[in-house]
């Protein structure tokens, strides 16, 4: 690009490059998806659940579950994944929007069969893989603020929990302490959380 282009041209030109790395990345998911319903590919699936997992972890507690029946539901749904690949169309939706679509329809599923209390479930809820990046931001700077005020020892389970996608043993055997530890401290967490962004 040349030095004395507009900087508008540069920003529209880094911004269409972006959407097009995501565009490539979403048709990579799709045909490994495809691949998977046809060959029914361990490694494929292997794939698959790394990359699909721990975005599914966070997408289901957006959608308001708890740590630990998140961390459930995204094995049901990423099991679901394996058992329906056959069911994949790709000319109809992308691998992520039907593995997202997955995943909310086991959360309902699971609200009803608890009937817990109602959850505020968006009926159009927009596939993460698809979100604006300057909503990711503001999230992502209000999430951090809140963890910052939680004592060390919950914000540490939560940081690994939440962004890095490990499971509750996961997180016992890096940290050194008992499975009970691990849950108590991400309950807490969660209970500080929730009421710190109820007050802002």
């Amino acid at each position: 690009m040349l030095e004395d282009e507009p900087e508008g041209k540069k920003v529209t030109a880094a911004a269409d490059l972006t959407r097009d790395q995501q565009t490539r990345e979403r048709e990579n998911w799709t045909r490994t998806l495809a691949a998977l319903a046809e060959s029914r590919d361990k490694r494929l699936f292997a794939e698959l659940f790394s990359h699909f997992g721990p975005r599914i972890k966070a997408y289901i507690i957006r959608l308001g579950m708890p740590v630990a029946s998140a961390e459930e539901l995204t094995q049901e749904a990423m099991l679901s994944v394996w058992r329906k690949a056959h069911m994949f169309n790709a000319s109809k939706a992308s691998a992520s929007t039907w593995i997202y679509t997955l995943a909310r329809n086991l959360c309902i599923d699971r609200m009803r069969r608890e009937k817990a209390v109602e959850y505020e479930l968006p009926e159009d809820e927009a596939d993460p893989d698809n979100r604006h990046q300057g909503e990711h931001a503001v999230l992502e700077k209000r999430m951090k603020a809140a963890i910052a005020t939680l004592p060390e020892a919950q914000a540490q389970v939560l940081f690994l929990s939440y962004y890095e996608g490990k499971s509750h043993s996961e997180i016992a055997e890096q940290l050194g302490i008992p499975l009970g530890s691990v849950k108590s401290r991400l309950r807490l967490a969660f209970d500080k959380l929730k009421q710190h962004w109820e007050a802002h």
